[in-house]
């Protein structure tokens, strides 16, 4: 049965209707009134949502946009993939073509962690990223080679990509795991092509400066019970969804564990976003828009997601991002960020830094002043200073003379107070940039009709 659309839709141009622009004075006169929608051209710039929890960024701007990305892919001019926690309210199961729910037994599929990837060094790259919390990236790189020095030779082994079980034990350290392999190495006559990345592994196994150890614990998150056949594509029942299929105009929902899992749900989050990122770029096809939108994408970003956006516009691909607050970023990631998407969007509520962000990026525009200034009139001869005293005394005022100067000051076009403190429930203010370029400067929306 058909699902009731929760906002308008314009198949026909691609746009998704989410409000209006309010006659008010910062909006600039030519907007006021208009209707305020998105499209793939806006789309394509990215767009990032800042706002407390409840004020509307999955109901009025997620929701909507995925159910357009999902109407779009129907008509074979899209693809979608709609990231956010099994509780979030992204749209009915059946409005998706892939469902990804690690953790639920249910779940009609998986999700590769190599993205189906043919490279074996980028798809162990973009798995060490997202096996590493913030906190240890520095860690990055070691990690990196730490897990290439695994992935390829099993690869090459085995022909196809370990799970996460696979994983730990060559990490960990087991002997009969590391036999085994170069026992298939050998017998597939690949030994001498991976002897050097083997030896080098296993001689850094135990040190205190060995990230293998590492990568093994955090491994440890998603072979889980509950994960039993989720990440290796083991179970017949359960294929595992390769983000490869962007070429596919198919709609995906991949359901984060965050509340039974949030620490897995984390690694997921930067795995999906890393992965959709990487696969839109590399898509041979591009002819469908490729959409990504992500509920709560403070777990999903880090340097080489951000890097990863300014690419999109190029790739007929964007990606709407949803934060509680830009503190739960790394403050060295907020800055490129907001230069790296194109639209811009503030919901009431949100702390001033954060709102200095915004108003520092949306600049300022000229306002012109006027200034009243009023002085005694002295003026005159004696006749009319004689007529100046008796109004003084009669009516106990002073003459005075009125002088107006006008002028044009560059005042900010929407201060941190005004974002933090005066935007109404139900409301926002966004920006928007065009893939062609063409601008919209910041307009108060009414996100409720």
């Amino acid at each position: 049965m058909p699902q009731p659309r929760v906002v308008e839709h314009d198949l026909l141009v691609g746009q998704v209707r989410l409000g209006l622009a309010q006659d008010v004075v910062k909006n600039p006169a030519a907007h006021r009134g208009a209707a305020f929608a998105l499209d793939r051209e806006l789309l394509a710039t990215s767009l990032l949502a800042v706002g407390p929890a409840g004020t509307g960024k999955t109901a009025r701007l997620a929701r909507p946009v995925a159910e357009a990305l999902c109407l779009q892919a129907l008509t074979r001019s899209a693809c979608a993939v709609v990231v956010g926690a099994a509780e979030a309210d992204l749209g009915p199961d059946s409005g998706y073509d892939v469902v990804i729910a690690p953790g639920d037994p249910s779940s009609p599929y998986g999700l590769d962690l190599y993205g189906g990837a043919n490279d074996p060094d980028g798809a162990a790259a973009r798995l060490a990223d997202a096996l590493l919390p913030d906190e240890l990236s520095a860690r990055t790189e070691s990690a990196r080679i730490a897990l290439q020095q695994v992935v390829g030779p099993f690869q090459a082994g085995y022909g196809r990509y370990p799970g996460p079980r696979e994983l730990r034990a060559l990490l960990g350290g087991e002997e009969a795991a590391w036999a085994e392999l170069e026992e298939r190495l050998r017998a597939a006559d690949r030994w001498a092509a991976h002897e050097s990345d083997v030896q080098h592994r296993r001689g850094r196994l135990g040190r205190l400066d060995d990230p293998g150890s590492l990568l093994a614990d955090r491994l440890a998150l998603l072979d889980r019970p509950a994960f039993a056949g989720c990440f290796d594509g083991s179970a017949a029942d359960r294929p595992a969804f390769a983000m490869r299929a962007l070429e596919h105009p198919l709609r995906v929902r991949v359901k984060l564990p965050e509340r039974s899992h949030p620490e897995a749900a984390r690694i997921l989050s930067r795995l999906v976003v890393g992965q959709f990122l990487q696969a839109a770029a590399a898509r041979s096809d591009r002819s469908l828009f490729a959409g990504l939108v992500v509920d709560d994408a403070a777990a999903a970003l880090d340097s080489a997601a951000v890097q990863g956006l300014r690419r999109l516009p190029g790739a007929n691909a964007g990606a709407v991002l949803l934060l509680r607050s830009l503190v739960d970023l790394p403050e060295a990631l907020r800055v490129p960020l907001f230069g790296a998407v194109g639209c811009r969007m503030a919901f009431p509520g949100i702390a001033p830094w954060d709102g200095k962000l915004f108003s520092e990026a949306w600049g300022t525009v000229l306002v012109r002043e006027r200034a009243v200034t009023l002085a005694p009139d002295t003026s005159g001869g004696m006749l009319r200073k004689t007529g100046r005293l008796l109004r003084k005394v009669l009516a106990g005022t002073t003459a005075q003379t009125e002088s107006v100067t006008t002028r044009e000051v560059e005042r900010q076009r929407w201060s941190p107070s005004d974002l933090a403190h005066a935007l109404p429930t139900g409301h926002a203010v966004v920006s928007l940039t065009a893939v062609t370029g063409e601008q919209v400067p910041p307009l108060l929306v009414d996100l409720r009709n």
